[in-house]
């Protein structure tokens, strides 16, 4: 092999190098206020009667304890002529306080004497995150709560539960007479404390409190264990409650301190923000306030709502507005159901009437109603008398799904994707996208202006189409027969370009919509969902409850899969509807057997869900060889996606092999 060869070879080893899967979109959950709409700011003041004010009644992002009608946060818009005009919100003109309350724990924690006051701890929610005080009466110094549950975990000596944030509960031993436990908190793997826990009296408190910042003795953790177990093969201890704060990591917060776009006015048992600099809600807008919350707008008039943005694995509430007795909800006061903010459209509403605590037959009905929307990409219509511009879409226990016909809902197939994010395909790479469907640039044409793409799902041919973008950008829009309707669109993607190098061959796609349309939902007169029976399908399917439902204390009530009643652990009537929505898996470019290229992947930590007792295996030592177990717990995935190097790559090769071939002349 002589000189230039082996340099070249090192230059292309280390482009590969540089060439590793890049986050695309992440996963994202978004939860929405009640929405304002007016002409400008004063006719939407005379509308509400005042200013403009959120708070946990309107918005399902603030922290709200329904048991004991607690609620710490408020965004309000002050009705002031010389602070907030037309679509303009000038410096002080919206303000957001949050408030220190006294909250109980989710787990019935025992108390270590008799004495003590550890019923309740002093929780503030911040920017719709929960957050503890170090003191009662003193929001300057705050931890994130991490865990506040009475969830069941049944752990082997020697295992470790894992805990947010890297903190682990080790069960070390059990005494021979099995009345005893001793437990470890760590992190990290580093030692932090640990306990020799006496449940003889039937169950026991291990309470852990540390100095925190200024304060002395703060509680920071507390798990409740109801029992051990001394067998002759495991021995075993039973934890049902644990409450964590990451008093590692303190938020420290004074006056005149910066958080986005708001500055602190005053520090007590209430914090007190106001906005700094101008804030304008012009047309299509999304205006970071401060950690993931925002002001996003419609695309015309001035329509808004205050928006929460989730990114972090895990499952989240989506609550309506709190009710005490007959009530009703729309996609106004209940986030779960479908909205398009642009459009201003909505199809879901749930009414229900209530006799003391009791909901009779037929007291209670959900309508959902098709409605013309509009594609989150802008698709290019494949001839100009095209009409596919809108799709029928219909929200159905606050699921999005596309029906088979404008006018009847009587077939829905499930809204798997529909978006404008952008993808950067290598040929032979696989954009995965869910329930198994795939997307695969196959090649391009040495000209540079066609690709051939193809759709599969799980491996198997779908269907495929060589799209030409030599005009700028093209749609390619698959239909098929679906159910007892001919020709329904099920998928379209958005190419906006492709290229051809001496390296790498790409296809950029910049818009995906997809539905389920192997699984076609058929709903009929006299179906059963659940607790709710239907009574018509036409453009609007309507549902009625079946038999009596009783709104008693402290209850979860499923109308249908994952539609849901939640009532306090009260004597007083409160309750609402609520969904919930879990961040997990995404869409993943895989490489194919193609030309090597850029990845695009949307990375998404798997969320393990289990029913029942949680166990947890026995952590083998490093010299021991672990023993598969079906019931063990599966560890979450961390790893950080890398960014992806883009164009770079190209030009990073021809800069290395000009360089290679500079050595040779020399």
């Amino acid at each position: 092999m002589n000189r230039f060869t082996t340099i070249a070879l090192v230059a292309l080893l280390a482009i590969a190098a540089l060439i590793v899967p890049a986050s695309a979109v992440d996963a994202t959950i978004e939860v929405r206020s009640e929405v304002f709409s007016g002409d400008n700011f004063s006719d939407i003041f005379d509308t509400v009667g005042g200013n403009i004010e959120i708070n946990s009644t309107n918005f399902a992002g603030f922290w709200y304890d329904i048991d004991d009608n607690l609620a710490s946060e408020t965004l309000t818009i002050l009705n002031n002529s010389a602070l907030v005009s037309g679509e303009t919100i000038d410096e002080e003109g919206l303000w957001y306080n949050a408030t220190i309350v006294q909250a109980d724990y989710t787990a019935e924690f025992a108390n270590e004497t008799p004495d003590d006051d550890n019923s309740t701890f002093p929780l503030i929610g911040l920017f719709a995150e929960s957050y503890v005080a170090t003191a009662d009466d003193d929001a300057g110094e705050l931890m994130k709560l991490l865990l506040d549950n009475d969830d069941k975990y049944t752990l082997r000596t020697g295992s470790a539960l894992e805990l947010p944030n890297g903190y682990e509960l080790t069960a070390k031993q059990i005494d021979v007479e099995g009345d005893k436990v001793w437990m470890e908190l760590s992190r990290d793997g580093e030692f932090i404390e640990d306990e020799v826990i006496d449940v003889i009296g039937g169950e026991a408190t291990w309470t852990y409190d540390t100095d925190v910042g200024d304060t002395d003795d703060v509680i920071v953790f507390r798990a409740l264990i109801t029992d051990v177990f001394q067998g002759q093969v495991d021995s075993l201890a039973v934890v049902e409650g644990l409450w964590l704060l990451d008093y590692e990591n303190i938020l420290e917060i004074d006056s005149a301190d910066e958080f986005g776009e708001f500055e602190v006015n005053a520090v007590s048992s209430t914090i007190s923000m106001f906005n700094s600099g101008t804030l304008t809600l012009s047309d299509d807008k999304d205006i970071d306030l401060a950690e993931g919350l925002m002001i996003t707008t419609a695309d015309s008039d001035l329509r808004f709502a205050l928006v929460k943005e989730y990114t972090e694995p895990g499952t989240y509430e989506v609550r309506g507005s709190v009710a005490v007795a007959t009530d009703s909800w729309t996609a106004n006061d209940f986030a779960g159901f479908w909205y398009d903010l642009d459009d201003d459209e909505s199809s879901e509403t749930l009414s229900i009437t209530v006799d003391g605590e009791t909901v009779d037959e037929e007291d209670l009905w959900y309508n959902t109603t098709i409605v013309q929307t509009s594609y989150t990409a802008d698709f290019a219509n494949e001839t100009p008398d095209d009409d596919n511009s809108t799709f029928p879409i219909i929200g159905l226990f606050a699921q999005e799904y596309v029906a088979t016909a404008d006018d009847d809902a009587g077939e829905l197939m499930e809204l798997l994707l529909d978006n404008d994010d952008k993808y950067t395909l290598r040929t032979g790479s696989a954009l995965e996208m869910p329930n198994g469907y795939e997307l695969t640039a196959k090649q391009i044409d040495v000209e540079g202006d066609k690709v051939w793409m193809e759709l599969s799902k799980d491996g198997e041919f779908v269907e495929d189409e060589v799209i030409d973008v030599i005009g700028g950008e093209a749609t390619w829009t698959y239909d098929t027969d679906v159910g007892d309707t001919d020709d329904v669109i099920v998928f379209r993607a958005l190419i906006t370009d492709v290229f051809q190098g001496q390296v790498d061959s790409l296809a950029v796609v910049e818009g995906l919509w997809l539905l389920d349309y192997e699984n076609i939902l058929e709903i009929d007169s006299a179906d059963e969902f659940g607790e709710l029976e239907v009574d018509a399908v036409a453009s609007t399917i309507s549902m009625f409850n079946s038999g009596t439902l009783t709104l008693s204390q402290d209850k979860e009530i499923e109308l249908a899969e994952g539609f849901m009643l939640k009532t306090a652990d009260s004597t007083d009537l409160r309750y609402y509807p609520f969904v919930e929505r879990t961040i997990g898996e995404g869409m993943e470019v895989v490489e194919g057997d193609g030309d090597e290229g850029v990845d695009e992947e949307m990375p998404g930590d798997e969320v393990v869900e289990g029913e029942g007792d949680e166990v947890v295996e026995e952590t083998p030592a490093e010299d021991e060889t672990p023993v598969e177990d079906d019931t063990e717990v599966e560890e979450e995935d961390t790893e950080e996606p890398a960014e992806s190097p883009g164009f770079e790559a190209v030009f990073a090769v021809a800069g290395l092999l000009a360089v290679a071939y500079l050595v040779r002349r020399n």
